[in-house]
């Protein structure tokens, strides 16, 4: 079980790597002048690579995490609300990996109509999430 922990955690860790730095390139993407269509096309590419190389860390994480659950059964029994709380930010966490993708979509598209400045604030949900799910699984509050 240890070593599924292991991989768990450094699969999670690479996974929010990319979620910390892909948001970020949206940022730039926001930020680029209309004529520049070297700068664009680079940043486009960068974020579609980071996309799926976040993507392919995804799966082992979400694979581990439910082997850890289902295939030891961490999290049953009574005291165990933190699981409960904790997967539901995971799911929080897909949908942002979702939303990520959505909006490459459209950065890639031209059809986003958000500012660098939004950007920004969307660039700190990982955090927060990240934050709340260790606090979840180390305090194990409820």
């Amino acid at each position: 079980m240890l070593w599924v922990k292991a991989f768990h955690i450094v699969f999670i860790a690479a996974w929010f790597a990319g979620l910390f730095y892909l948001p970020r390139i949206y940022v730039n993407l926001a930020m680029v002048d209309p004529g520049s269509i070297a700068e664009r096309e680079r940043l486009l590419l960068m974020a579609r690579k980071l996309l799926r190389f976040t993507t392919l860390l995804a799966l082992p994480a979400i694979g581990l995490g439910l082997w850890l659950w289902l295939g030891y059964g961490i999290g049953r029994g009574p005291g165990n609300g933190w699981l409960h709380a904790k997967l539901a930010l995971v799911l929080l966490i897909v949908g942002y990996h979702h939303a990520c993708a959505v909006l490459l979509r459209k950065l890639a598209a031209g059809s986003s109509r958000r500012s660098h400045v939004w950007f920004r604030w969307f660039n700190e949900l990982p955090v927060l999430l990240l934050v709340a799910v260790v606090v979840l699984v180390v305090v194990k509050p409820f």
